[in-house]
């Protein structure tokens, strides 16, 4: 092999190898301008010709081509990863997860038992705890979320996802959801197409229903006076699922709403802001 001959073929060879590295190498091109928040929501606009996005080995939500990546509330604060696979290889995609500070409520109960159960209690909770954390396992097919997420009912907040919380001055986890105070007997609806995945009188939640609503997207309404869907149902957006009440773990009649994605609790506001901003919604579109 004479000397042009030799370079020609070794110049081929090294851009084959420089292709090959660059769909191996980790994508961290915009990660300084890619953040989330502990309990809150990234959004990824999901590259071409690619698929099974995950997080935390858990796959993950994608609406209109936009990955909606759920963030644990206890996520450390620095660069975390998504993979996924395009044109066949295995590659990884950055953003920085940013601190906020939530805040603290203090709750009183009249009632100890709802603060220090006794240990059939503890029981019970436990059996509950199993059941329900097989549902936020689960990733069902897609469902359409074009028209986004309304909200499940109109009222006053009385308290935020992520607060610090307090019941008779013993520490508890934060907030996982939001509390919406109305009238015992005030409809609970859906705010998209689902499956009910569970309805249950619970110790702490008391009577809830369980919403799937595809790849990984859960909801669940809580302290209701009444369920009206049963397990297995399909429901549609706006459709009535339960009425207000004071069930279970409560000071008063309000409805918790919690959204689940790809296993975390994340705050319910965030997530339908991001949604309509995936799907091409403006706030007030998708709000009743």
């Amino acid at each position: 092999m004479n000397h042009r001959i030799a370079d020609r073929f070794w110049i081929r060879v090294c851009a084959a190898a420089a292709v090959a590295a660059s769909l191996a190498f980790t994508d961290v091109t915009d990660a300084a301008n890619a953040t989330a928040v502990p309990g809150g929501v990234y959004a990824w606009p999901v590259p071409e010709n690619s698929q099974n996005i995950r997080f935390q080995n858990r796959s993950v939500l994608v609406a209109n081509s936009t990955a909606l990546v759920g963030i644990p509330i206890k996520q450390p604060l620095g660069t975390a990863t998504l993979t996924f696979l395009q044109h066949g290889q295995q590659r990884t995609h950055a953003f920085e997860v940013v601190d906020k500070r939530y805040t603290e409520q203090r709750i009183t109960l009249k009632n100890q038992e709802m603060v220090t159960p006794n240990p059939e209690q503890l029981q019970r909770i436990r059996d509950e705890s199993t059941r329900q954390r097989a549902i936020y396992a689960r990733v069902s097919p897609s469902v359409d979320l074009s028209a986004g997420f309304t909200l499940p009912l109109r009222g006053r907040t009385t308290s935020l996802f992520g607060h610090r919380r307090f019941f008779n001055d013993q520490p508890r986890n934060p907030h996982s959801g939001l509390d919406i105070a109305a009238p015992t007997g005030t409809p609970v609806t859906a705010p998209g197409p689902a499956t009910v995945a569970l309805v249950d009188d619970l110790y702490y939640n008391g009577k809830t229903v369980f919403l799937d609503h595809g790849q990984g997207l859960i909801t669940m309404y809580c302290h209701l006076s009444a369920q009206t869907v049963s397990t297995g149902d399909r429901v549609e957006q706006n459709q009535q699922i339960g009425l207000v009440g004071a069930t279970g773990r409560v000071t008063g009649p309000h409805l918790h709403w919690s959204v689940s994605l790809n296993g975390y609790r994340i705050d319910p506001v965030t997530f339908r802001s991001k949604l309509a901003d995936a799907v091409g919604l403006e706030p007030e579109s998708i709000a009743r």
